[in-house]
């Protein structure tokens, strides 16, 4: 799965558009990322810009992007209403999809060094990538700001974390680090009353409010007379209650800093609760920004489980029904390929062959290009082979009858819908590994450094496309062994079903063996030829057994049926 983090620099200038565009210019000109926001402001002279990209490229389009600010704005002519340190103020990295938070504050570290080294700009280090904890908050660093900071490096106990001790007038100092994912979310009410939403903004948020005497209903004071607090129901939890004139309608306006604490759709439910107490309906809900795939898979999984349904569906159907049941559609249309963060990524250019469709698809198998060819195929039978046996998990799911295997069935049809989609990557992977191939091929070769350049890149391509078709092998064993299961266990009215997924697994494997071998002979080392051909006897042999014993039996239990 690929890496995908985000990094949010907040440039010291929000009046020239044409100077805030040479500075994203020079960010999303690194190939690798994608440029998903630019928000200039008036008042606080700054705009926030957001981007993603793979870790190494956004350090590399950070970078730019600090350097391009550091020509362009100078400080000493710089004031807004936003307290601000530098040129490019604050640079985090935040975790979007495989990354890990450590990982994270590596890259700011790794950024800060060539800031401090390349621009002579002095690098704080903050939140997760603080070194000290009297350094983690950004408002304790950024105190006395750009006018302060000369003095303040000066002082032993501010030495910067990257760069030199020493005042960069035109540049000022930056703050780097690793925080987490932001989600701005505001949820809808069917009131205009303010007073009604900041009730539930006080009931709900983290920091709560301050506490009453259930029967004389006045403050609590602890001994010094200052009321006590009781603290809301959502931890991670910042909110509002606000009425927007433009929607006609009172909202609970939240910031969830961090999802694994306090997913969005669990805030959307408590906000329902807490209207329904007070007789108010929520309509629907509102997401600001963008938001991570996986924040809107958990969303969906969590409204199945709440119907009682299978988690074991689709991205998309989880997708639809996370949209449909927060109503995020009331305001403005929601759409998945604007406002989830990995769908922004990746060439809008690129066509993949499984969005063809089946016409599409089998015409251009049919037509004189080497690819997509067997490979690709192999993919595909597997990938069907996951759907069915998907399919037959879904049809089972919640059925009288096979109560006591709902948790294997259900833990089966995930692990089936996760290998459809790796199957379904494969099937473009096989296509992307042999056009490598024959790019490598085309290198020059005039000269012997040439030719060894182009005698690397070629193994390199041709090892690669012999694991492609392995890991389909693999992978295509694993759907052998569920739809095996899921026959056993699942819903006997499509066991034949689960006996064309265990069939075509099998294609797959073994047309996946095929175009293992053909790679073979372009390879130049015996030992990973020794050990592809190995694993193609063992996986052939192994899946061999494994169908014709599950297949004998679904045929045995199919027979005996009709005759019954």
């Amino acid at each position: 799965m690929q890496k995908i983090v985000e990094c949010v620099p907040n440039f010291s200038e929000g009046h020239d558009l044409a100077l805030i565009e040479k500075i994203t210019s020079a960010i999303s000109q690194v190939e690798g990322v994608t440029l998903l926001d630019v928000d200039p402001g008036a008042d606080t002279n700054r705009t926030v810009v957001t981007f993603v990209g793979d870790p190494e490229a956004a350090v590399e389009a950070a970078f730019q992007g600090i350097k391009r600010a550091s020509e362009l704005i100078d400080m000493r002519k710089h004031s807004g209403a936003h307290a601000r340190m530098g040129a490019t103020d604050v640079c985090p990295f935040i975790p979007v999809s495989n990354m890990t938070m450590e990982e994270c504050a590596e890259l700011s570290r790794i950024l800060g060094k060539r800031v401090g080294e390349e621009l002579n700009i002095p690098v704080y280090l903050y939140e997760y990538s603080a070194a000290t904890p009297e350094r983690e908050n950004l408002a304790t660093i950024r105190a006395g700001e750009y006018e302060g900071l000369s003095e303040k490096l000066k002082d032993p106990h501010w030495k910067p974390d990257f760069g030199k001790a020493e005042f960069n007038a035109r540049s000022g100092a930056t703050v780097m680090g690793a925080r987490k994912f932001l989600i701005a979310y505001n949820v809808n009410l069917n009131t205009r009353d303010t007073k009604k939403a900041t009730d539930i903004a006080l009931e709900i948020r983290e920091a709560g409010r301050n506490a009453r005497d259930p029967i004389t209903n006045k403050f609590i004071r602890d001994e010094n007379g200052v009321p006590t607090t009781r603290l809301g129901s959502l931890k991670a939890v910042k909110a509002v209650g606000w009425y927007i004139d433009e929607y006609s309608m009172a909202q609970i306006s939240m910031n969830l800093v961090d999802m694994e604490v306090t997913p969005f759709h669990i805030a959307f439910d408590e906000v329902v609760k807490e209207a329904n107490l007070r007789g108010l309906r929520v309509s629907g809900s509102e997401l600001v920004g963008l938001i991570p795939l996986s924040a809107m898979l958990d969303a969906g999984k969590y409204f199945l489980k709440k119907q009682n349904s299978s988690t074991a569906v689709s991205n998309a159907e989880l997708i639809r029904i996370a949209i449909q049941s927060m109503g995020l559609n009331e305001i403005a249309p929601f759409n998945p390929q604007e406002r989830i963060i990995e769908y922004q990524l990746g060439s809008k250019d690129e066509k993949n062959l499984v969005d063809l469709g089946v016409t599409g698809f089998v015409d251009e198998l049919a037509s004189d290009s080497p690819a997509p060819g067997g490979g690709s195929v192999s993919a595909l039978a597997s990938a069907m082979a996951a759907g069915l046996t998907n399919m037959v998990g879904v049809l089972t799911y919640g059925k009288k009858g096979y109560d006591d295997n709902w948790n294997e069935i259900e833990e089966i049809s995930n692990q089936a819908q996760a290998l459809k989609d790796t199957f379904l990557f494969l099937v473009d992977e096989d296509t992307r590994s042999f056009n490598s191939v024959m790019t490598a091929m085309r290198l020059p070769q005039a000269s012997e450094e040439q030719q060894a350049e182009r005698l690397e890149a070629l193994q390199e391509a041709t090892i690669y496309s012999a694991e492609i078709p392995l890991k389909v092998m693999r992978h295509s064993l694993e759907i052998m062994k569920l739809a095996g299961r899921m026959a056993e266990i699942g819903n006997q009215n499509s066991l034949s079903d689960a006996g064309v997924a265990v069939l075509q697994a099998r294609a797959g494997l073994e047309g996946a063996a095929l175009n293992v071998l053909i790679n073979i002979p372009g390879i130049d080392d015996k030992k990973v030829v020794s050990k592809f051909e190995k694993e193609v006897d063992k996986l052939k042999a192994e899946s061999s057994v494994l169908a014709e014993k599950a297949l004998s039996a679904m045929t045995s239990k199919l027979k005996s049926d009709s005759n019954s």
